[in-house]
């Protein structure tokens, strides 16, 4: 695997800027809409949990698992722009993700943060 596996983040040709900063520089803030999320819950394959467990007995990443999660997040960040797209917005600001344990059974991600339109300062 290489490191393209393990990356992330938006494509620079989005038309929702994506930002984890109260604010953008260069730009103001002509509305705010509110909160937008995006949200997944994806399951372990039996395969990438035995491969887990043997693994943590002996150390090292679990590349499986790490690969699996980034494209989670992905998802969930796919969907927090659609969302903000959707009600009006052309940027999210203060964006965060939020990972947890779904019953034992997956993980939960939500990528969340303040749909906004934005303007060039004049």
């Amino acid at each position: 695997m290489g490191i393209e596996d393990f990356g992330g983040g938006q494509e620079s040709t989005s038309d929702v800027l994506v930002v984890t900063t109260n604010d953008i520089p260069g730009y103001d803030v002509q509305r705010v809409i509110g909160e937008v999320f995006g949200l997944t819950v994806r399951s372990r394959h039996l395969g990438s949990q035995i491969g887990a467990g043997l693994k943590s007995m002996i150390g090292g990443e679990l590349k499986g698992l790490t690969k699996t999660l980034v494209e989670t997040r992905n998802q969930a960040m796919e969907r927090l722009v659609e969302q903000a797209r959707s009600r009006g917005a052309n940027a999210v600001l203060m964006m965060r993700f939020d990972v947890t344990e779904a019953a034992d059974v997956g993980t939960e991600v939500c990528a969340y943060g303040t749909a906004v339109v934005i303007a060039p300062k004049a």
